[in-house]
């Protein structure tokens, strides 16, 4: 184990704050180091895992597919492609799909996208992007400027002009920066890296009011909270109101890396014929992958299923509030997060890879939890009372 952590050390870039285990192997909710210790995965990979490790129906597919074809170029089609396209399409806003590698990548295209249509409807001067603050939207430059935290931002200043931030959840402040020179709001339905805070169903009423008026498009970026975190296929469902723009990655792929841009019928056609595109982007392999997981999503009982852990776990956490050990519970489904009276997430976190559980934390007071969509309640349980002790010492 120390002989790979010291390979990391020395040959690879240090830009993650990485836990001291080395993992070789995994199967469902469990994570297995070298020695064979299991870890009860309560992070799925950041939300990537959400049919668990290693799911049947996943390997199966990629294997087949692997072994007839690979890769080879978006000049070309191929089975897989269409397949995934049409399950996408079909459950979600009818429009047409472009597949990329992650989900900074869909949603590079969503800026991209808008920002061509508010060429063609408005000339140059419709490029504004307003985006919300706290959000995240990746780490390109585009996403980059588009994620309005200032720590992620300053080290790679100066940022790409055209992007403007409001507070979440303040209709007064969105009313107030939109006008026609506005292309696009892009919002996360629930801020997933920012701490798991859901948007008011009155704010996406306004946005999409807002965005209509101005002839803006409204982006939603499902990267973390689409394909049954929240309970439903898509977060946007909570609500009933629809984006013209959704993106997707993370867990579309089942632990393979796979985006997607999908735009509604009336701009699926804004991008055209080298516009944009991506060498890997909708690859035989990883759609073969995520034609599965959606198979797997959109299976008789899935779903509901889903729900009812998510209030399982939900009302485990707010018995902790009511005897003080948590500030806060908020969130939808398996996307949920507490906020602690003092500043010690990470401390909570470190404690928990001793317990050989798997957490994560987004800030120094706010831990979140992404359990894979399959977790039982004994694991559930296990979690909670693994939490109730670390937070009451």
């Amino acid at each position: 184990m120390n002989n790979i952590i010291q390979q990391y050390e020395k040959y690879i870039m240090p830009t993650y704050g990485r836990q001291p285990v080395v993992f070789v192997r995994g199967s469902g909710c469990y994570l297995y180091d070298e020695r064979g210790h299991a870890y009860l995965d309560f992070a799925s990979g950041l939300s990537v895992n959400n049919l668990g490790h290693c799911h049947p129906a996943v390997v199966k597919a990629v294997q087949e597919q692997v072994a007839a074809l690979s890769h080879t170029c978006n000049l070309y089609h191929t089975p897989p492609g269409a397949e995934l396209a049409k399950l996408i399409s079909e459950n979600s806003l009818n429009g047409k799909v472009f597949f990329s590698n992650s989900g900074a990548e869909a949603n590079e295209c969503a800026i991209k996208l808008a920002r061509k249509h508010g060429r063609e409807a408005g000339g140059a001067t419709k490029h504004r992007i307003i985006s919300l603050e706290n959000g995240f939207h990746g780490r390109t430059m585009a996403t980059l400027s588009a994620t309005a935290q200032q720590e992620k931002q300053e080290p790679f200043e100066p940022l790409l002009p055209g992007f403007q931030y409001v507070p979440r959840n303040d209709i007064v402040a969105l009313e107030a920066a939109m006008d026609d020179g506005v292309c696009a709001i892009m919002i996360e339905p629930v801020q997933g890296e920012g701490g798991v805070w859901p948007l008011d169903v009155e704010y996406l009423e306004a946005a999409r009011r807002l965005a209509g008026r101005h002839g803006a498009l409204l982006v939603y970026d499902e990267v973390q909270t689409g394909l049954g975190r929240t309970g439903k296929l898509f977060a946007y469902e909570h609500s009933g109101i629809e984006p013209d723009v959704l993106t997707l990655a993370k867990s579309l792929g089942g632990a393979l890396p796979i985006g997607a841009t999908v735009a509604s019928p009336e701009y699926a056609n804004v991008l055209t014929a080298g516009l944009h595109g991506s060498t890997f982007g909708g690859g035989p392999v990883p759609c073969a992958a995520g034609a599965a997981v959606m198979r797997e999503l959109m299976a008789p009982g899935f779903l509901e299923a889903v729900q009812a852990r998510g209030k399982r776990l939900r009302g485990q956490l707010e018995g902790f509030q009511e005897e003080g050990l948590v500030t806060d519970v908020r969130g939808l489904g398996l996307m949920l997060a507490v906020d602690l009276p003092q500043p010690r997430a990470e401390a909570v976190v470190r404690r928990s890879l001793e317990e050989k559980i798997l957490l994560n934390n987004t800030s120094e007071g706010t831990i979140r939890f992404l359990p894979p969509l399959i977790v039982e309640e004994e694991m559930i349980e296990r979690v909670a009372e693994f939490l109730q002790a670390a937070l009451r010492k």
